[in-house]
C-alpha cells in the first residue's frame, strides 16, 4: 500500500463544513502519480469543494489531508500551491480581457494574473508558445485574451496550468459552456494530455459522462458532499452508479472509451 509521500493526494475521513453546512462527509480518496480521475456529481455534490482542498486553497474541518507528500496544516501552501495547475471558473474571471494570449500563459511562473513588472526569460516564452501549440491556439498567441472564443479561452487557461510543469493537474469542468464541436476537440486533447506518460496526475471535475476524455483511469462519485462509488473508470462509472449519484433513473452507452448517459 502506497505511503502519504508515494501518493500525489491522500484524504483521510476528510470533513468540510462551513456557516454550518457539512460540505464534505468522511471523505476518503488517494491519487497515485500515474492516475488521471474524473470527479463527477450534480450541484452542490462537493465537487469544487474537493478540487479545492487538493489545490491546497483549503483546510480540511475534520480529518486529514496530504497533497504531494505535504500535510495541509503543516506545511508552507504557497510553495505546495506553486507544484499544482488548475484551470477553473474563478480563475479564468481574474485574467484581464486585454492581456496577450502568450503572457496569459506565462505568468503563471509567478503565480500571478495580468503580466505587470516580471522578469521573463527567452526560455519562460518559448515554454509559453509551445504549450499553446500542444492545445491547437499557437496562432492566438499575440491576440487579446478577451478577443477569443470560450473554447478558445479553456485551451489558453489548461495551456496556463501546465506553465509551471506541475506534478499534479487540476480541471474544473473544462467543457462548461462550450458548443459541440469546441468540447469534443478539447476532450480530444485532454485525452492526449492522459495517455502522455509524462503528464502529470490528472483530476477533472464535470456534472457530464460525454466530456470524460478516453485515457482516464478512475472515477469518483459524490453526492450531497459523500462518496457514492470510486475505483477503476469501467468499474464505477455505471448506470446503477449514476442513478444514485443524480438521483434520478439513468442508462448509460458506452462507445469505446467514450460515455452517453440518458433517463432510463
Amino acid at each position: 500500500m502506497a505511503s502519504s509521500e508515494d501518493l500525489v493526494v491522500d484524504l483521510d475521513s476528510v470533513g468540510v463544513v462551513r456557516t454550518g453546512s457539512h460540505l464534505l462527509h468522511d471523505l476518503t480518496w488517494k491519487v497515485e502519480l500515474d492516475e488521471r480521475w474524473v470527479v463527477l456529481g450534480p450541484n452542490g455534490a462537493g465537487k469544487t469543494t474537493l478540487l479545492s482542498i487538493a489545490a491546497a486553497r483549503l483546510y480540511p474541518s475534520t480529518g486529514t489531508a496530504h497533497v504531494l507528500g505535504e500535510r495541509l496544516g503543516r506545511t508552507d501552501v504557497n510553495e505546495l500551491r506553486t507544484r499544482i495547475g488548475i484551470a477553473s471558473a474563478a480563475l479564468a474571471e481574474r485574467i484581464p480581457g486585454e492581456e496577450r494570449v502568450v503572457d496569459v500563459v506565462m505568468t503563471a511562473s509567478w503565480g500571478v494574473v495580468g503580466r505587470w513588472r516580471e522578469r521573463y526569460e527567452a526560455m519562460d516564452e518559448v515554454r509559453a508558445r509551445a504549450l499553446l501549440e500542444q492545445f491547437g491556439v499557437a496562432g492566438l498567441a499575440d491576440r487579446a485574451y478577451g478577443t477569443l472564443s470560450e473554447g478558445e479561452r479553456k485551451r489558453v487557461q489548461i495551456a496556463r496550468a501546465l506553465m509551471t510543469d506541475p506534478e499534479l493537474l487540476l480541471l474544473d469542468e473544462p467543457a462548461a459552456g462550450l458548443d459541440l464541436g469546441a468540447r469534443e476537440d478539447l476532450v480530444g486533447r485532454l485525452a492526449e494530455l492522459a495517455y502522455d506518460p509524462d503528464a502529470p496526475a490528472l483530476v477533472l471535475v464535470t456534472h457530464h459522462v460525454e466530456e470524460i476524455p478516453p485515457g482516464f483511469t478512475h472515477a469518483l462519485l459524490l453526492r450531497d458532499g459523500a462518496v457514492v462509488a470510486q475505483g477503476l473508470i469501467g468499474d464505477t462509472v455505471t448506470g446503477e452508479n449514476l442513478s444514485k449519484t443524480f438521483d434520478v433513473p439513468l442508462t448509460l452507452e458506452r462507445a469505446g472509451s467514450r460515455f452517453a448517459a440518458r433517463a432510463a
